[in-house]
């Protein structure tokens, strides 16, 4: 007998192997993205800071609002927004609306970024 192709069995062994492997990777994929949106969160935190000093030094304050710093772009997705600024210290906020957490950060602290994970 001459046969060709797989079987029918030997098919459903193939797509339940791939749905079991797809079952177990969609969940984890999620998780990959939520932590590649916090990553912009807090890189857009640490650019927001450099664009600061460079303001600071420039202005003998730091910037009250978004608008007033030119070198500063936020990522899309990320909520920035300065919650102090003054001639001292400034503090902000950054999340980004699918990631896991929010993340502040304030001049003044040691380490100046913290962490807050969502519910």
């Amino acid at each position: 007998m001459n046969s060709r192709g797989f079987s029918l069995f030997e098919l459903l062994v193939v797509i339940a192997i791939i749905g079991v492997l797809a079952a177990v990777a969609v969940p984890r994929f999620a998780d990959f993205r939520a932590a590649a949106y916090d990553a912009r969160s807090q890189q857009d935190l640490r650019n927001l800071a450099s664009a600061q000093e460079l303001f600071r030094a420039a202005n003998a304050s730091y910037a009250a609002d978004l608008a007033q710093l030119d070198s500063f772009r936020t990522s899309e997705g990320v909520d920035v927004e300065i919650t102090v600024a003054d001639a001292a210290r400034f503090a902000a906020t950054a999340a980004h609306t699918a990631g896991q957490n929010d993340y502040a950060w304030d001049s003044d602290a040691q380490p100046p970024m913290a962490v807050t994970p969502r519910p």
